[in-house]
């Protein structure tokens, strides 16, 4: 059999010699949508949202929707900062900013994910390491790096045997009668090292993990 020649048509279709074929090239908008709704998909759960089911929790959600969507964190905390115009001047105006950080854990196969609020606004979500089965159960050298945050270390060592909290103020100034005050967060945890006479002495900042002391009880 004889092959008939191949002529290209417009729209780089190669057909049969003798053959026609209508051809149009596709119109760009059905080339862009389709990738569009991709990246809408891929964007509809970003770093600053998360999805409790078939729910979704972003910045700007108020703390009763998140507990309605989300349930009770398993760790929370709380701290405030204060700001101040007019600093030394006839009128000082001085306003509180309060925060929380929620911690929500879903299983080993799930990453920790912390929700920052600012006056009971969401403002920042953020994910940590792998979940645990139960919480408390995987205390090891581990759950001790440096950088760690306080809801993380709680997830696999539980409540420690002890705990204290102080704070120290640092103050912001712009030179233009405006100034930040925001407290810094020391918190010493301590847990003990089975069978031992020893115990570790966690010191945060802020609720992160600074470092790791061994002491004599």
């Amino acid at each position: 059999m004889v092959q008939a020649p191949s002529v290209r048509l417009s729209g780089n279709i190669v057909c049969p010699a003798g053959v026609t074929e209508d051809f149009e090239p596709l119109p760009m908008s059905r080339i862009l949508l389709p990738l569009l709704a991709l990246f809408l998909l891929a964007a509809a759960d970003p770093a600053q949202a998360m999805r409790c089911g078939n729910r979704l929790v972003a910045t700007g959600d108020y703390d009763f929707q998140v507990r309605e969507r989300c349930g009770e964190p398993y760790w929370s905390n709380g701290f405030s900062e204060l700001h101040v115009r007019g600093l030394d001047g006839p009128f000082e105006h001085r306003q509180e900013r309060v925060y929380e950080e929620w911690f929500y854990q879903d299983g080993p196969r799930r990453l920790v994910r912390r929700v920052l609020f600012a006056d009971n606004q969401v403002v920042r979500i953020e994910t940590g390491g792998y979940g645990v089965r139960s919480i408390g159960n995987e205390c090891s050298d581990r759950a001790f790096r440096r950088g760690a945050a306080a809801g993380e270390v709680f997830l696999r060592c539980g409540a420690p045997e002890s705990r204290n909290q102080r704070y120290e103020d640092v103050v912001t100034r712009d030179g233009r009668g405006n100034a930040r005050v925001r407290p810094i967060r020391r918190e010493e945890w301590f847990y003990p090292f089975d069978g031992s006479r020893f115990v570790r002495k966690l010191v945060f900042h802020n609720g992160v993990l600074d470092r790791v002391e061994r002491i004599a009880r």
